[in-house]
């Protein structure tokens, strides 16, 4: 999809991947509306993003799984730019690490990192049916399809965002739909520290396991990525190429690859206290 005079909305947009997404989209000409709970971040990365190019963006804050509060954004968006021709479903959460999460938690981890993009989904293809395009764009992760040590709760949701992107491509993507997946490892962000800052064991090998797999991207440099990916209209975006070498160790031979990851898991704990929980 041609990225000039389109219209963006990307949540999670106070910062990380998904501010550096909506400036990527603003340089190539698009309009974006950043969304964060932290309003005041989601204001800030619009302000930089104007100063550099006035007009391009504007911000809204609120808790982008709720159905409401999506509604509100497309409603903006189209009042301020236009028709929403681009979603951006960025925000995430880790969750915690371990089995310990309350059913509150378990909640709210599925609500962030799925059903905000379902609801999303619900919203938006009635008008892009009807006009015979639009532009779904997921935020996964590399655990969405190798895994995550450490947080069940990161691991399932982001395996259920994987899948539930797939399904849209296979259920509209000959109607206009595109469908695009992204699925890093490390990115220098708050969400990636997160673990280690947690003071639990599985936590802390969380963020271990995804530090030591490989290059750690900046922000832009995983922007970057997924802007070549909308060119080429491309499903699975891997900012990090060794992560399709994985997932195709992980499909040719399952039982070996988990054997793997419980070694790898294990010399991750052999500095930590206690086993997994």
């Amino acid at each position: 999809m041609q990225i000039e005079d389109r219209v963006a909305i990307v949540t999670g947009g106070g910062g990380g991947i998904g501010s550096a997404i909506g400036a990527a989209l603003a340089a190539r000409g698009a309009r974006v509306l950043l969304a964060d709970l932290d309003g005041d971040a989601a204001a800030a990365a619009a302000a930089r993003i104007n100063d550099d190019h006035p007009g391009r963006a504007i911000a809204e804050s609120g808790d982008t799984a709720r159905t409401e509060v999506i509604a509100g954004l497309i409603a903006r968006a189209q009042a301020e730019f236009g028709p929403v021709d681009m979603y951006f479903a960025n925000a995430g959460i880790t969750g915690g690490p371990g089995l310990d999460l309350t059913e509150a938690q378990w909640d709210r981890v599925l609500d962030v990192n799925l059903r905000a993009h379902i609801r999303a989904a619900q919203q938006l293809l009635p008008g892009w049916l009807e006009r015979g395009e639009g532009y779904f764009i997921t935020t996964a992760s590399a655990a969405g399809l190798l895994t995550q040590i450490g947080s069940a709760g990161y691991a399932v949701s982001k395996h259920a965002a994987v899948s539930f992107a797939e399904w849209l491509s296979v259920t509209y993507g000959d109607r206009g739909v595109r469908v695009s997946c992204l699925c890093p490892m490390g990115v220098e962000t708050k969400l990636m520290r997160e673990g280690e800052n947690s003071g639990d064991p599985l936590g802390e090998a969380a963020t271990r396991a995804v530090t030591s797999a490989g290059d750690v991207l900046t922000p832009d440099q995983a922007a970057a990525t997924v802007i070549e990916a909308l060119g080429d209209e491309r499903f699975l975006i891997l900012p990090h190429a060794n992560v399709r070498d994985m997932y195709q160790q992980k499909a040719s031979d399952y039982d070996r690859w988990l054997r793997g990851m419980r070694r790898y898991q294990a010399s991750l704990l052999a500095t930590a206290d206690g086993p997994a929980r």
